[in-house]
């Protein structure tokens, strides 16, 4: 089955890519979960709209990667959150609320999807949190988890 990805699919490809997949793999995986789209004739079109959209967004070159890499290591970021009294969040720290963080210091916006979490952040304190800014840059980020 021929599909068309909307979103990172690790392993497979990036949003704009067409991929070839077993039938059960897409049917009941990618395409439900809105990560793909059913390839067709016409697909083109989405394809460079897709592609056109993941460039925007994008981090311009690799040497504005490293300078983005510098701003972002160069000292802790703060991230205030609702915390009860014995330091456990009402919930979890989200990429939503991370990148808003991260782009007060790098004074850019950054993707939400460029951030990985390695286990869900849900106790106040320092965190390390992993953010791809281009193919060949990633940069290690050091999270100051605050109570608001």
């Amino acid at each position: 089955m021929k599909i068309i990805l909307t979103q990172e699919v690790t392993g497979l490809g990036q949003p704009g890519d067409v991929v070839e997949v077993k039938d059960g793999y897409g049917r009941n995986y990618l395409l439900p979960r809105g990560v793909a789209i059913r390839w067709t004739r016409g697909g083109e079109k989405t394809v460079d709209s897709i592609k056109k959209a993941r460039s925007t967004r994008a981090v311009r070159d690799q040497e504005h990667a490293d300078q983005l890499k510098g701003k972002l290591e160069a000292a802790p970021v703060d991230v205030k959150v609702k915390a009860g009294s014995a330091g456990r969040l009402f919930g979890a720290v989200t990429t939503s609320e991370i990148a808003g963080a991260l782009a007060v210091v790098a004074g850019e916006d950054l993707d939400r999807r460029a951030i990985a979490l390695g286990n869900p952040i849900k106790t106040l304190g320092a965190h390390a949190v992993s953010v791809r800014l281009h193919d060949e840059v990633s940069a290690t980020v050091a999270l100051n988890v605050i109570p608001a």
